[in-house]
This record gives structure tokens, C-alpha cells and sequence, in this order.
């Protein structure tokens, strides 16, 4: 092994991703990688550790490392929003001997992968008309609500990460109206999070479920977001299809107010967990349809290319890539 492998993870809210990568070609080669539960571990040093003994090479074959987490990055240092955890940069660095650890947003992360996606690793939505060298956007719904940019700079692609999914969610219809009330009502303002994201679905379906729950969903379940889902996409609910189609909706007006905010000419991508579990749903017109919903822009938004991530290890292979650009 050479010091040109790095050290990469995805780190969420419900899992983590780590891997070592090989940088030495334009796209970083997979050496090897493994899953963990994030809150099975006091912090990431603990995650490393079992990591490097199990199943990576050795900390001496590796130089460098990036990790993207879910939460703000200030100086190298990260408190991450949904998990009690306090992930400092050089403190890692100096654990494992590494030369060079960086920390990212976890969306930051996930954008540094679009540039060396291929197209088996997406599903287009939309195919529009990318401009070379245009922002492209990402935004990705999972556990939270993250939204991020790619912006031409000095030769290349570099990101920029947001804190979008905490912003006030923008109701269009009555019945966003109606989970807009309830979610306020409960938690005192309903950010965009709160409704696009996988908790959002729960909160959606509090709001408009209506008479008996032909998917049996507990709402008080940890999976009670993939019972809702699963419900509507076979039929067994229609209210559990009313809700998925808000939650859908809601998700495609985002991702169209974040084209506008950055003039996304390159392009929109949607990443996160939830989208390849409800890729049919994303293609019935819905998630498009309130995309595109934004007069007198229209025209512009039709133009932007529009892809589904079906890659689940984009925001590792986005730190990898990050660690070859840097």
C-alpha cells in the first residue's frame, strides 16, 4: 500500500460509511469499505479504530483523510446535528498518526462525487440542457434536509455547504398549509427539515392521515417512515399515498427553489437514502411538476438537468474524491 490511499467516511445520523481509497486515478478507486451504526459508538475514533483492525489497511498506509458529517464545520471541528457527537479534526489526526484530516458538511462531501459519477450511478429526471461549467445543486432528504452547491472555480468544482434544511418550510397548497399548522402547533416552526426528510414523513402523516391505517403504521416506531412508505407504494393506504405525494411534492419545490437560489445551470442532483427507495414514485411527474412550478421561471428550470443519486456510497466516494483535489 502507498501513502496515496486516503481515508474517507460518510458520516449520519443513522449510519456511517468509511473506506480507503486509492486517489492515483481521476476517479479514487474503492479498496475496501464497511458499514457501521452511528450511535453504536461513543465517537468516530472509536468507529476507526474497529474499522483499521477489522477490516483496512493499516493507519501507515494511509496519508490522508476526509470525513463529511451531518452538521455545521467550524475550524475542522463538528458537533453533528442529529447525533450526540463532537468530531474534532486534529484530534483524529493525531490518534491515527495522519498527516491531513479534513472535515466536511456532509452534503459538502456528497457534492465533491458528482463530477466522477457515471451514468449507471444516476436516474435522470429531467434532462434539460446543462451549461458547461454551471453551479450544479444538490440537495438530499434521509434522516435531515441537506442542500449544497458546486460552483466552477481556478480550473475545478469546489462546494459550498448550507444549512437550508432549517429554513422555514414554504406551504403551496392546503394541505401543506395543514402540516405547516400541526408541525408549528408541536414544535413551535416547521422548517423545510421537518417536513422533507425522513421524520418529515412521520410529521406529514400526523397532519392528514385520515380513518384507519391500512399499513398498520405506529407513528412512535423507528421505522415508522419506511411503514409509510412501504404502505403507499403497494397500496395498502391510500392516506399513506396522499402522504408520500405531499412529502413528494414538498421535496420537488425545494429542490426548484434551490435551482433558483443558486442558478443551478449545471444541474440538480437528489441524493440521500430516501430517493432510490422511492424512485417510482420521484418519476409519476409529481417531484417535477412542483419543480418546474415557479413563474415566470419555468422556461429556466426546464433547462436544468435533473438526476436521482442511485449510488449509496456517493458521500464516501465525494470525501475520497475531495482528499485527490486537495
Amino acid at each position: 500500500m502507498s501513502m496515496t490511499n486516503v481515508l474517507a467516511g460518510d458520516v449520519g445520523g443513522t449510519s456511517t460509511r468509511l473506506g480507503v481509497f486509492d486517489i492515483t486515478s481521476s476517479r479514487p478507486r474503492t479498496l475496501v469499505t464497511r458499514t457501521f451504526r452511528t450511535l453504536d459508538f461513543s465517537g468516530l475514533p472509536e468507529m476507526i479504530s474497529m474499522f483499521l483492525d477489522s477490516k483496512a489497511p493499516s493507519a501507515s498506509s494511509i496519508g490522508s483523510a476526509c470525513f463529511g458529517v451531518a452538521g455545521p464545520v467550524n475550524d475542522e471541528v463538528a458537533d453533528l446535528t442529529n447525533v450526540p457527537w463532537h468530531v474534532d479534526a486534529g484530534s483524529v489526526a493525531r490518534t491515527f498518526g495522519l498527516t491531513r484530516v479534513k472535515l466536511l458538511n456532509d452534503l459538502e462531501a456528497l457534492a465533491y462525487s458528482l463530477p466522477v459519477l457515471i451514468d449507471s450511478e444516476v436516474r435522470v429526471l429531467q434532462a434539460g440542457r446543462p451549461v458547461p461549467k454551471g453551479s450544479i445543486a444538490i440537495i438530499a432528504s434521509g434522516t435531515g434536509l441537506g442542500e449544497a452547491v458546486l460552483h466552477w472555480s481556478d480550473g475545478q468544482y469546489r462546494a459550498r455547504a448550507m444549512e437550508a434544511g432549517h429554513a422555514d418550510f414554504a406551504a403551496r397548497t392546503e394541505r401543506d398549509v395543514a402540516v405547516l399548522r400541526d408541525v408549528s402547533r408541536r414544535r413551535g416552526r416547521a422548517s423545510v427539515e421537518d417536513v422533507v426528510s425522513g421524520p418529515g414523513l412521520v410529521n406529514i402523516y400526523r397532519a392528514i392521515h385520515e380513518g384507519v391505517c391500512g399499513g398498520d403504521v405506529d407513528v412512535d416506531s423507528p421505522n415508522a417512515a419506511a411503514a409509510i412508505t412501504d404502505a403507499a407504494l403497494n397500496g395498502t393506504c391510500r392516506s399513506c399515498r396522499d402522504t408520500l405525494d405531499l412529502y413528494v411534492g414538498a421535496y420537488g419545490a425545494e429542490a426548484g427553489n434551490l435551482a433558483l437560489r443558486t442558478i443551478a445551470t449545471g444541474g440538480v442532483f437528489v441524493g440521500g437514502g430516501i430517493a432510490p427507495k422511492i424512485l417510482s414514485a420521484l418519476e409519476t411527474g409529481r417531484f417535477m411538476e412542483a419543480f418546474r412550478a415557479k413563474a415566470p421561471f419555468e422556461r429556466i428550470l426546464e433547462a436544468m438537468p435533473v438526476k436521482v443519486i442511485l449510488n449509496s456510497d456517493a458521500g464516501l466516494l465525494g470525501a475520497a474524491n475531495f482528499c485527490s483535489l486537495s
